[in-house]
């Protein structure tokens, strides 16, 4: 599984995982930073990646839209500031386990259309 961290992350977060032999990018690093949702999930899904977001409001209902049209994603993973908050903090967290699921969904398509909260 490849994965884009959104603009929410620290771009820490995706070298650590590339240290760690991963497949990772920033919407930044891609030059995507202010892409609006729609186009960067169309993105992420040609480039086979699933997509690490906070913004759960809007990318739940682009998904839920793309399965009645019959489109699919990469799969998004999200996050909330209740449960994961995004600071230095937690740096070491997200690594720990984006890591573990990165690796336990081997393969371009094994998280197709899935949906996965951290």
């Amino acid at each position: 599984m490849k994965l884009v961290l959104d603009h929410h992350y620290s771009c820490l977060i995706a070298q650590e995982l590339r240290e760690r032999g991963h497949d990772v990018v920033t919407a930044g690093e891609q030059g995507r930073e202010g892409e609006d949702d729609e186009p960067l999930l169309d993105l992420c899904a040609s480039d086979r990646r699933a997509l690490l977001t906070n913004n759960v409001a809007d990318f739940a209902v682009i998904a839920r839209q793309w399965q009645s049209q019959g489109r699919s994603h990469q799969g998004l993973v999200f996050t909330s500031d209740h449960s994961m908050p995004r600071s230095r903090n937690t740096i070491g967290r997200y690594v720990e386990l984006l890591a573990v699921l990165v690796t336990d969904n081997p393969g371009d398509n094994s998280f197709v259309d899935r949906v996965h909260w951290l």
